[in-house]
């Protein structure tokens, strides 16, 4: 499914670009998605912690495979030939919106059940694997994609990640039941709705990461613009911008396998701070590179510095959090990070129009740094984490 994603992204962007030539029409890709992110989180995080989380991903799955579904018809060149250009944007935006709801769904269910399935001593690791085969999804999916469009058509590229999504609905139905953890909690449900949030901000340590990680990905993105560089900078077709797309996921796979062979422990707090870092140098040097291969491997460092930073995180959330309160904490953590990568989109795509394109990737990495010298400035306990799996009674 996570293949079918990624596919998805690359088809659509490299698509609407196409037709388009506007990057504002890139950023309203990633509104579309930011959303369900922003209007749908929270809800959806205290009705995760109630359900049995098996249905949470069945239910999510049947969004994804409507999503796919009206992708795929509106991407033959007949329904462009029959209904015109607007209409088959402003069809791929509402699927696009049906895709960001499922995923708001998907997530937290998924997070709540990783606590039901591995021993907590072993959650370390787990995340660092769980990680690992979504990037390794984020490789595959793009490559395969450009692939697929460049050599056999937009209509092959359309129907393979339906056939993937529906493959990814069979793995749902075979998932067993997770049924929700007793709650104790005798507050209003509005109280229950922004826990998630109040216990993130109550946490320095698990604020100081999702800041980092949220502000490196709205400024320091540059999945968005990808397109762009490929066609009007590097000056390559659909299959080089399948390789661009993937060059992150590639080094961040390499990062998280080796991490799932070392786990962090000791000073991952600093570690963060000096991977989030490395990612925004690693984006700035993108932004001035003409060659491709270079801009390759650009990324694929970016990629492995970002990788440090989603373990990290990751890892952080699932110790810290209580087993009843982890959908609630799930959706908030979407909701500031899925969102920073729709919004990143946006960001991106107004900067780019205004500024340039290069310029604005400039801007982004520059202010990525920014961020990171103000949290280590100011988040002492961020600065001195570790990661252990036995539970801070301090907290």
């Amino acid at each position: 499914m996570a293949v079918a994603w990624h596919m998805q992204a690359l088809v659509v962007s490299w698509y609407v670009y196409d037709l388009t030539r506007d990057p504002l029409w890139l950023a309203l890709v990633g509104l579309a998605e930011a959303i369900p992110a922003i209007g749908m989180a929270m809800p959806m995080g205290y009705v995760v912690d109630r359900l049995d989380k098996r249905r949470g991903i069945r239910v999510a799955v049947l969004m994804f495979l409507a999503s796919a579904l009206g992708t795929a018809t509106l991407l033959q060149p007949t329904t462009l030939q029959t209904i015109g250009i607007g209409a088959v944007l402003n069809g791929l935006l509402a699927m696009i919106v049906i895709n960001g709801a499922g995923r708001i769904v998907y997530s937290p269910s998924m997070f709540s059940s990783l606590g039901r399935i591995v021993e907590r001593e072993h959650i370390p690791r787990a995340s660092a694997f769980n990680s690992a085969v979504w990037q390794a999804a984020m490789v595959t999916g793009p490559v395969v994609g450009g692939l697929l469009y460049g050599f056999y058509g937009i209509e092959v590229a359309s129907m393979t990640i339906l056939g993937l999504m529906a493959i990814g609905g069979i793995g749902a139905l075979r998932i067993t039941p997770k049924p929700p953890v007793k709650h104790e909690s005798q507050g209003s449900m509005r109280e229950d709705l922004t826990l998630g949030i109040r216990f993130i901000f109550s946490r320095p340590v698990i604020l100081g990461a999702l800041s980092l990680d949220l502000f490196a990905v709205l400024f320091g993105g540059v999945v968005a613009l990808l397109p762009v560089f490929a066609k009007d900078i590097l000056k390559t077709d659909e299959a080089g911008l399948g390789l661009l797309r993937a060059a992150m996921g590639l080094g961040s796979i390499i990062t998280m396998v080796l991490v799932a062979w070392r786990p962090i422990g000791r000073n991952a707090g600093r570690r963060l701070l000096w991977s989030v870092a490395g990612f925004g140098i690693s984006i700035l040097c993108f932004a001035v590179s003409t060659s491709f291969w270079l801009s390759m491997a650009l990324l694929v460092l970016a990629g492995g510095f970002d990788a440090v930073s989603v373990v990290i995180r990751h890892t952080i959330l699932q110790l810290q959090t209580p087993e009843e309160m982890k959908g609630r904490v799930a959706a908030a953590n979407t909701m500031f990070i899925s969102s920073s990568n729709e919004l990143g989109a946006v960001e991106s795509g107004i900067a780019a129009r205004l500024f340039g394109t290069v310029p604005s990737v400039l801007i982004g990495g520059t202010v990525t740094l920014a961020v990171v010298a103000v949290v280590a400035i100011t988040n002492k306990a961020l600065r001195h984490a570790t990661i252990h799996s036995e539970p801070d009674r301090h907290q």
